[in-house]
């Protein structure tokens, strides 16, 4: 008999703020309702404040009974405590991954915000000014932090330039880097969930055919619900 498919619940981008309590309490009942596990891609608060942080919390302890994985995104980096976001979050039961795997239902999920930095021959590179070069090896960094046994990818920056159509172009180097899919396409992983694509599309493939799921609230917002669910 078939195993039956694992339904990943993934959001991102929900920027909880100081008073924000509630805003997610429903649709995580939903979710615990209709999937087996909930990944949240990245910039769950508005500026990376702990307050913000146990906002969300809230609606977690209150409505969300299966097993949950976070990344950080930009905005939770914003007030220079992420570490206390993280530790928020941890308290509530939410395992946040910052270059480490975790196995859960016996499949392997890495999680790491990423970075930018741009996408094939327009990638930015490692020449010319100091703090050009400490941004590409930024990139670089969280890019190998991604080489674990895995199964599933989650990020808060895009691997791809597909899923950030809607766009503008000239914000693609701060939305992602392809340096994020290359550790993605030789491990062979079966799907990379991602957020920060507030105007992307919602679904992408690596170069070697890999599903990329944008789960930006604001992006899914047009299919009537802030979250997705994926079978796997």
């Amino acid at each position: 008999m078939a195993a039956r498919a694992l339904r990943i619940a993934a959001t991102a981008d929900v920027h909880y703020a100081k008073h924000s309590r509630g805003l997610l309490h429903d649709a995580f009942a939903e979710i615990s309702r209709d999937a087996d596990m909930l990944l949240l891609c990245g910039d769950l608060t508005d500026y990376g404040l702990a307050e913000e942080a146990e906002e969300l919390v809230a609606d977690i302890r209150a409505a969300v009974r299966i097993p949950t994985i976070a990344v950080l995104g930009n905005h939770d980096f914003e007030s220079g405590q992420p570490e206390l976001v993280s530790k928020v979050l941890d308290d509530a039961g939410v395992s946040v991954l910052n270059g480490e795997a975790i196995e859960i239902a016996g499949i392997g999920f890495a999680g790491i915000a990423g970075f930018g930095g741009g996408f094939g021959r327009r990638m930015l590179n490692a020449w010319g000014e100091p703090l050009i070069k400490q941004f590409v090896q930024e990139s670089i960094s969280h890019a190998v932090r991604l080489e674990q046994a895995l199964r599933i990818v989650v990020l808060h920056y895009s691997p791809i330039r597909e899923t950030l159509q809607g766009e503008d172009p000239e914000i693609y180097a701060f939305l992602g880097s392809s340096r994020l899919e290359e550790p993605i396409n030789r491990f062979k992983v079966n799907a990379v969930f991602h957020g920060h694509a507030h105007n992307g599309i919602l679904d992408g493939k690596t170069s070697t055919g890999i599903p990329v799921y944008n789960v930006s609230a604001p992006a899914l917002r047009k299919t009537g619900k802030l979250y997705r669910i994926v079978e796997l």
